[in-house]
């Protein structure tokens, strides 16, 4: 369980308070460059956080719905792209405060050529136990048109989502460029359903 125990009441969140969420996750996150390990954050409306730690107003952006929380450290084995990732969500739960939960995690993406590849791969391994997901990953690291990026997923407790996908950049572009953040409706859909379960989970059951 997570821990912002705020009252459950909470005023509708709007959507562009979620979409300023994630681009501010973005940023901080992508403030310390890449190779970094998954990270959650629990999403908690900035009025109940006033109200509940006064004494954190100065900290809090002036004008913002949410407020984005980042969490404890996953556990060290949790890697970005993994099956096991969305198997820790399954554990996961948030108190009532929470208003939305959010997860970013450095991915590797492939041009759709790359598909065959990934097949075979697969098919390579059927029969032994938890082994397509280790594969994958490894055949993935070593295509020669692999491009790592930084995948953010954020939902809310209604429903809606928002996901953006960040390219890290080559060897040609210019480090000091903020990366381009690409928005989808259909970017992790398993991820979405994962974080999704979260926010249904019962705190009591943990």
């Amino acid at each position: 369980m997570n821990d912002f125990d705020a009252t459950d009441h909470q005023a509708p969140i709007s959507t562009d308070a979620l979409i300023r969420s994630v681009q501010e996750v973005a940023a901080h996150v992508g403030a310390d460059g890449w190779g970094q390990p998954p990270k959650m954050f629990a999403l908690v409306p900035t009025a109940q956080i006033a109200v509940a730690e006064p004494h954190l107003l100065d900290q809090l952006e002036s004008g913002s719905e949410l407020t984005p929380i980042e969490q404890h450290p996953l556990p060290d084995d949790l890697h970005g792209g993994s099956a096991a990732l969305e198997e820790y969500l399954g554990t996961t739960s948030w108190a009532p405060g929470v208003a939305g939960c959010m997860v970013v995690q450095e991915i590797l993406v492939l041009p759709p050529s790359a598909a065959s590849d990934l097949d075979t791969a697969v098919d390579a391994a059927l029969g032994r136990d938890n082994a397509a997901d280790d594969v994958i990953r490894a055949a993935a690291g070593a295509h020669p048109e692999r491009r790592a990026a930084r995948l953010i997923v954020a939902v809310l407790r209604d429903g809606r989502s928002e996901s953006a996908l960040a390219l890290a950049p080559e060897d040609d572009d210019d480090p000091f460029a903020e990366p381009e953040l690409r928005t989808g409706d259909n970017l992790a859909p398993g991820l979405v359903h994962a974080l999704q379960a979260t926010l249904e989970a019962d705190p009591e059951d943990w």
